[in-house]
């Protein structure tokens, strides 16, 4: 069957790189906005620069040689990584020089000096490497070989029994310094500016700025090198791992991006720029700001027709689910969108050829309805699985689990879209019951102790992701019946002894807003890690022959992680649908855990009626439903009540 688009062919949308509006004015559609300029010394660091005439002020105060013309070394990773440390070990013999000065002239009467606490100052915690789970659970492993230690299997009040240890809503007091960095954009259209974002991301220090006298006074936009004041980290512990995007995401992002849409269609890629874009990866959003929309999505909207047409869908999608009266025109535009898209899929497939813009759009169609919509659409679509299916073959084809393995080391690079499909795949396999796509890439990586980029996109440690993976390969052998009780049980009792080993050295729980208002991300990161784990640990208990819901440990969990939950701010529930549906599911009408997650809900207003947080609250409403009317602690499986229901939900 052939599609067409009858909308008529209009003017293109731009954006463009950061520069001061001209006086010469635009054609109508053509749109503006800052990305990243200065020096590529400042860009490989992170750091702003002032991009002053020969050298800017940080490269000249650091020693450094300060490059505006794009050096050899840009292009080539092994020689940026070298580059990197050239520039490390150049800072360090500069303060060693600084500090070595400054010592020899220093006047202070003996007795009276004192310096300021620097990082070593304080013992880092001792990071202690996890164990390496057994390849025992992948799917080929035999379940049924008798276990090595007796097992009880109704002794199961000490499985997975957490080394818990303090109150989960004690407070801790801050940290003792932070360092604000704010970053803004601006979008001009016809070079008039229409609208100014800023975002704020709070990083902690223990040591203080030091203040000369030779050093002008700051006014509250002064630009603060940290990496200046620092010994051990002068890139910064949040900005260690870089994503391979496919391409130079660096230069993608200085050039101007041409957006060609049809006339019809442009209000909708105009919302889902203002109004779903900042929607769609909060979490790498306070990790890097900028990244997502500068290096992933604008790109991609200019080069792949297929891309666009589902971010257009979406952007319908999104504008129906806000408005109160149904219209059949944003209807109309959602299908003709959805079938836009599915019909390019459809003739790149038959070509064989761009792959890799097939697997962005494959991925967007899957994981962007995550963000939008309400749960009681009814428009005709097809299932979440049936295109991840689709997109791991092309995954296989593009070699992104072999690439995923080779990124390891201090600053790995792993691709993208493979860590996106990461995502997706080990929650979504909790969805199906079945086991992990790319299961063993997981195993590996765990088995290497090297990351997938999942923390910086998502907010979970990889090291957890990489159990729930285990754990639903476990859960898949449970559902085709190929383990017996005790077998299964042994299996339980080693997962969560793994689970365990994820829990050493772990930093007490701090709320990670600042009192500027900006995210410290390596806090909240944290504190998603840990309704993850503990959302794990009960998805596991809940593999236990006969568990119920009010007995221990799963009550228990259930209560410590609504105590968690108090520690994440309200805008990022959206990042937390897993484990409060795994949690959910397994709580009862006297939980705390329905208590704080009823008081989030009235926070949290029209905006929890939206994309795969909508969906899991409506699954818990039914699921209560029936749990409750059951009594006696019986557990209704919501994956029952989703098949009962034809609910084909992805809640991730």
């Amino acid at each position: 069957m052939s599609m067409k688009n009858t909308g008529q062919t209009g003017k293109s949308a731009q954006m463009v790189a950061p520069k001061q509006p001209s006086e010469k004015a635009n054609a109508p559609s053509k749109m503006h906005r800052r990305s990243r300029s200065g020096c590529f010394t400042c860009r490989l660091r992170r750091k702003k620069c002032d991009e002053g005439k020969g050298q800017c002020k940080a490269c000249k105060h650091l020693g450094l040689k300060c490059e505006y013309k794009r050096p050899g070394w840009w292009t080539n990773n092994d020689q940026r990584k070298q580059q990197k440390e050239n520039i490390k070990n150049i800072i360090k013999r500069t303060k060693i020089s600084e500090k070595t000065a400054a010592q020899m002239g220093a006047d202070t009467p003996p007795g009276l000096s004192h310096s300021l606490p620097t990082s070593a100052t304080y013992s880092a915690t001792p990071h202690t490497r996890a164990p390496s789970p057994d390849s025992q659970y992948s799917p080929e492993y035999d379940f049924n070989q008798p276990p090595n230690d007796h097992f009880d299997i109704y002794g199961q009040a000490h499985i997975l029994s957490p080394p818990y240890d303090g109150n989960p809503y004690q407070t801790y007091p801050p940290t003792p310094y932070e360092v604000d960095i704010k970053t803004e954009r601006q979008m001009y259209v016809n070079d008039v500016p229409t609208r100014k974002d800023s975002s704020t991301s709070t990083f902690s220090t223990y040591e203080p700025p030091p203040v000369t006298s030779n050093m002008m006074p700051f006014h509250h936009d002064a630009w603060v090198d940290q990496g200046i004041f620092e010994d051990t980290d002068v890139f910064g512990a949040d900005e260690t791992l870089n994503f391979d995007f496919g391409y130079d995401a660096p230069l993608a992002s200085q050039h101007t991006v041409r957006i060609d849409v049809d006339e019809c269609d442009r209000h909708l890629l105009d919302h889902f720029i203002d109004e779903v874009l900042r929607l769609i990866f909060p979490i790498l959003e306070v990790n890097r700001p900028g990244t997502a929309e500068a290096d992933v999505i604008l790109p991609a909207l200019q080069s792949n027709r297929c891309y666009l047409h589902c971010c257009l869908s979406i952007a319908a999608i999104h504008l129906k689910s806000i408005q109160a009266v149904p219209n059949e025109q944003i209807d109309s535009d959602i299908l003709r969108h959805r079938y836009a898209t599915v019909a390019e899929l459809c003739e790149a497939l038959q070509r064989d050829t761009d792959h890799q813009q097939i697997l962005e759009a494959t991925l967007g169609m899957i994981f962007f309805q995550c963000s939008v919509g309400r749960p009681d659409d009814s428009l005709p679509d097809i299932p979440w699985h049936q295109h991840f299916q689709a997109g791991t073959s092309l995954v296989r084809k593009l070699q992104l689990p072999h690439a995923m393995e080779l990124a390891h080391g201090p600053h790995p690079q792993p691709p993208f879209n493979m860590t996106l499909t990461s995502w997706i795949d080990i929650l979504g396999a909790t969805m199906l019951g079945r086991s992990p796509q790319f299961a063993d890439t997981y195993r590996e990586k765990h088995m290497d102790n090297s990351t997938s980029g999942l923390r910086e996109l998502m907010g979970c440690d990889d090291k957890v992701m990489y159990m729930i993976s285990e754990i639903a390969c476990l859960d898949a052998l449970k559902v085709s019946g190929s383990l017996d009780d005790i077998v299964l049980c042994h299996h339980i009792k080693s997962l969560g002894e793994h689970l365990d080993t994820t829990e050493q050295g772990r930093p007490d729980m701090v709320y990670p807003s600042a009192g500027t208002g900006g995210i410290r991300p390596q806090e909240l990161s944290q504190n998603i890690t840990a309704m993850f784990r503990l959302a794990a640990r009960i998805y596991l208990c809940s593999l236990v022959p006969n568990a119920v819901v009010n007995g221990e440990p799963i009550a228990g969990m259930v209560a410590r992680l609504a105590g968690v939950l108090q520690y994440i701010p309200t805008g990022y529930d959206r990042s937390l649908v897993w484990p409060l549906l795994i949690a959910g599911s397994m709580s009862t009408p006297g939980s705390p855990f329905r208590q704080v997650f009823n008081e989030r809900l009235t926070c949290l207003g029209d905006q929890a009626d939206f994309g795969s947080f909508g969906r899991m609250v409506r699954l818990l409403q039914e699921v209560w439903r029936q749990s409750d009317f059951a009594g006696e602690g019986r557990n209704v499986h919501w994956r029952d009540v989703m098949q009962q229901k034809g609910w084909d939900y992805l809640l991730i």
